[in-house]
């Protein structure tokens, strides 16, 4: 039995669009100042989400993203076949000790900020596979915990380089089905479902881990752009498109440095999506008027963004089709703190509107 079409060396295109039931959204204080404070479900004030550590905020927040989004499906976490959910955490702590409470099969991740193309990725495999009929992807990060896990505990006061960006507080989820949502005059109606339009997954592209030596932690954007541009450049060659097929294609949190190193190093393979190129990580806040430096990353910040701003303008036909390209940074404290660079990686998603 077949379920999609391998493309090239890293694609698939799936004979049966996955669709994209519901999403939610919970960030913090500072990204709730940001451009999209109107489009969030949950802002929190408090930093700590009602806990005692920050490990354990992340893990309220991101549980309470997973609880919006089934609930915005109109179904309950009994209805969920599978999650897949991961954070920038040690042993991925965010989510066991969070969204796994929920009693739903789980299957935890590390993609470091790729984590939600990742999640996505399996999910939609897995649906299209016919493994589960709603399967929920899940993303969260916390500006204190990872500052504790990757750098410098707060207290320290560090100066932080104009390269370095400021770590999301924010969760996304998203809940994938193999049927469309559900009508908008229905109680509980999904918002990802108007005026006769959804959003669907109609393929996904798998990153390779890039390794371009860089040693900078303090300089993700650099350390991940040649992954992204691996991957976008692959997805464009596999699925014999070009950047003007897509209406968008939305890095994770490259940031304005790597944005710039990444728009280079397509232009040396005669690609230029300078006219489509949006990122996540100058979505979330005002590069302006926040002092983020070079912008946002984190695991939350895709999936906030998708969740909130990306997915509903699909919804609405704004966007037909877009290619959403979250990038990590594959380090952890150890390997950094032994001399170990830093390498990438991106995962792709085609992400289209469907009418109804």
């Amino acid at each position: 039995m077949k379920y999609g079409n391998i493309l090239g060396s890293s694609s698939i295109a799936f004979d049966q669009p996955v669709y994209i039931e519901s999403s939610a959204s919970i960030v913090g204080k500072k990204e709730g100042e940001g451009p999209l404070k109107d489009k969030f479900d949950m802002i929190c004030q408090d930093p700590m989400f009602g806990t005692d550590t920050w490990e354990a905020a992340e893990s309220s927040m991101q549980k309470e993203a997973a609880s919006l989004a089934i609930g915005k499906a109109g179904l309950t976490p009994r209805d969920i076949r599978m999650v897949f959910a991961g954070d920038l955490l040690a042993q991925t702590v965010a989510s066991s000790f969070g969204i796994a409470e929920m009693g739903i099969p789980f299957y935890g991740l590390y993609g470091a900020c790729s984590t939600m193309g990742e999640s996505l990725s399996l999910g939609a495999m897995a649906v299209a596979a016919g493994y589960g009929e709603h399967i929920l992807c899940a993303t969260s990060s916390h500006f204190a915990s990872a500052e504790k896990e990757f750098r410098y505990p707060l207290g320290y006061g560090n100066q932080r380089p104009l390269s370095a960006t400021w770590t999301v507080t924010g969760s996304g989820a998203c809940i994938l089905g193999a049927l469309p949502p559900r009508d908008e005059d229905t109680p509980n109606a999904s918002p990802l479902r108007k005026g006769g339009g959804c959003a669907v997954i109609t393929g996904v592209t798998t990153g390779r881990v890039v390794d371009f030596g860089f040693r900078d932690s303090l300089n993700m954007g650099g350390c991940m752009a040649p992954a992204a541009c691996d991957t976008i450049w692959q997805n464009l060659s596999d699925f014999h498109r070009t950047p003007s097929d897509y209406d968008a294609i939305v890095t994770g949190d490259l940031g304005l440095v790597g944005q710039k190193i990444l728009l280079d190093l397509l232009k040396e393979k005669s690609v230029d999506i300078s006219a489509v190129h949006q990122d996540c990580g100058l979505i979330i806040f005002d590069n302006e008027t926040q002092d983020t430096h070079s912008g946002g990353s984190g695991c939350g910040c895709s999936a906030a963004v998708l969740a909130s701003h990306l997915l509903p303008g699909v919804v609405s036909g704004k966007w037909n089709r877009i290619l959403f390209v979250p990038t990590g940074a594959m380090l952890s404290k150890t390997s950094y703190n032994e001399g170990a660079s830093v390498p990438g990686v991106a995962h792709a998603v085609v992400i289209e509107h469907k009418e109804l």
